[in-house]
């Protein structure tokens, strides 16, 4: 059974370390942001250790006039756990954590090979695509809550 709910940045590291920045050091997955009052992260946990986590940090972006922008970073499903659905139900679940905190908006890049993961779950692609450098090719996504 797997339980969908707020973890800690050290339980998203984990997750995402092996997920996003695999033959890195350990320190590439904790991300600046992790820890301040207004970053919240979203796991899945699977027999009691989480296979699955996503972040959103109260952040800005330029291109966006809204109002309490939430960037969704770090998105990462362990390799045995994906294509089941954990995704979609990290981002739901995000998504109803941060009506509560009163956000409104999100952002996100996404890496070329998730667009269609997000465009499912609604967000929309903004401008051109863009190289993350080390990383690859990646796309501005939005949505308004």
């Amino acid at each position: 059974m797997y339980t969908v709910k707020e973890i800690s940045s050290a339980e998203a590291q984990a997750v995402r370390h092996p997920v996003l920045r695999e033959g890195k050091p350990l320190e590439s997955a904790i991300f600046p942001d992790d820890d301040l009052k207004d970053t919240f992260h979203v796991g899945v946990i699977y027999k009691g250790k989480p296979v699955g986590t996503v972040t959103l940090i109260k952040k800005n972006n330029e291109n966006f006039s809204a109002e309490n922008q939430y960037q969704l970073r770090g998105m990462a499903v362990l390799q045995a756990q994906q294509k089941k659905g954990l995704g979609a139900l990290m981002v739901k679940k995000a998504e109803a954590l941060l009506l509560e905190r009163g956000g409104a908006f999100i952002w996100l890049n996404a890496r070329e090979v998730a667009v269609l993961f997000y465009e499912k779950m609604r967000y929309e692609i903004y401008g051109d695509s863009f190289v993350v450098p080390g990383i690859g090719l990646h796309y501005l996504m939005k949505k308004s809550l």
